[in-house]
């Protein structure tokens, strides 16, 4: 077992988070939960596991993931989502990591499945994430939403894939869609991003367009068209949130 943190941060991720944990224990020294009042078992089955669990108000995805990052005491930090596992081979590939490698932070092949199915095109193959870092070397930008670690020093990207089990129903991806997407909004908000209704008119066939056909989504079947579908209308939610922002600020 190496000298290496896993965090994760949760809000009502009871159904997943015990594939998430166990899926790591056997490599890992540590586990930290930043739970967000949590109305189910989240909270008890991660303590079960052996998790360290802190309760912390949502502000914000990267302030989140700081939070929790501050916590780890490992030499070596992995954030995993609660929807995320690493294969067999991932998790040996990162136990063989040296605590005197060069590289501080090494980057993860995500696999993405949506309803069920593997996601092969739609803009979801080939992601890489950074997601273990040395711990001192890397924090989180300070945005709403699509956090991301900044690091210090050089980065390798590592060859066995985690699994990313994202939405087993469209239920469960609207339960999200609305605090997402206001995110997003207030983001841009904050960024004093204009709106423009030509823009966002114009936005929408390139969105649905560039992940059909240029990202070949019509290759993932049914759940590819849904996916370029419900992602053009994020991004149509997103822009008209942000006028409504800007609307009620006047």
């Amino acid at each position: 077992m190496k000298d290496i943190s896993l965090f994760i941060i949760t809000k009502n991720e009871g159904d997943k988070i015990k594939k998430c944990i166990e899926s790591a224990a056997g490599i890992v020294s540590e586990i930290i939960v930043v739970d967000s009042d949590s109305t189910d078992n989240t909270v008890e089955t991660a303590k079960s596991l052996g998790a360290k669990v802190y309760q912390r108000e949502f502000t914000g995805f990267a302030e989140q993931k700081n939070f929790a990052l501050s916590k780890c005491t490992g030499k070596w930090a992995l954030s995993l989502d609660a929807d995320e596992s690493l294969t067999k081979e991932l998790a040996e590939e990162i136990s063989a990591i040296s605590d005197e490698a060069e590289a501080n932070g090494y980057y993860l092949l995500r696999i993405n499945y949506f309803l069920g199915g593997r996601m092969d095109y739609s803009g979801l193959d080939n992601e890489y994430i950074l997601r273990l870092v040395r711990v001192g070397t890397a924090s989180y930008k300070n945005v709403l939403v699509h956090e991301s670690l900044e690091i210090e020093g050089t980065t390798k990207y590592l060859t066995h894939p985690m699994m990313h089990f994202s939405y087993n129903n469209l239920e469960v991806y609207f339960e999200k869609f609305n605090k997402y997407t206001t995110l997003a909004a207030a983001e841009l908000f904050n960024k004093k991003k204009r709106f423009s209704l030509t823009m966002t008119v114009l936005r929408l066939p390139f969105e649905f367009l560039k992940r059909y056909i240029l990202k070949r989504g019509f290759l993932d079947g049914i759940r590819g068209f849904i996916w370029s579908v419900i992602s053009t209308f994020y991004v149509f939610v997103k822009y008209i949130k942000l006028w409504d922002l800007k609307r009620r600020s006047k």
